[in-house]
């Protein structure tokens, strides 16, 4: 498993070929890319803005993937986020998942980029051409999150 914060783009079929390569096993690899979109609905967003806190964000991005690994029989993780500027369009987030089959791939990957959302420290700010603003997690996160937590609730 392994996880890259970066502020360079990244090359998703490279991605994917490495992991595969990694993992001759692999029955099924399954991946998410999360990328910039206008959520203003009024004013297009010139940019947005994500910071992190190296170190802790990279201790909070381990966990996630530790409790994946814990819950799924995965062959091998890829999760990489992007942080500073991104233009609408850019990608933000790759994860790649590679199991045996494709049930646990896909729970794996939606279980991730649920957490991710929720639990990773990220902070995402939106920037418009008269304004700024920082970007709150919102309800349906935090309830697709929710979801696995009842799920595979704490021992």
């Amino acid at each position: 498993m392994t996880l890259s914060i970066q502020t360079s783009d990244f090359d998703i079929g490279a991605e994917i070929g490495q992991l595969r390569g990694l993992c001759p096993g692999a029955g099924a690899l399954v991946s998410f890319v999360g990328t910039v979109r206008d959520m203003s609905g009024e004013t297009a967003i010139t940019h947005l803005w994500i910071e992190h806190y190296p170190g802790m964000t990279e201790k909070s991005l381990a966990a996630i993937l530790e409790e994946a690994r814990l819950r799924w029989p995965l062959l091998g993780v890829r999760v990489i986020h992007r942080v500073g500027a991104l233009a609408p369009g850019d990608a933000i987030v790759l994860v790649i998942v590679a199991s045996t089959h494709r049930g646990p791939a896909f729970e794996a990957c939606e279980f991730i980029m649920d957490y991710l959302k929720t639990q990773a420290m990220f902070w995402k700010k939106e920037r418009f051409p008269e304004k700024e603003v920082w970007v709150d997690a919102r309800a349906s996160d935090e309830q697709a999150a929710q979801r696995w937590r009842e799920k595979f609730p704490p021992a």
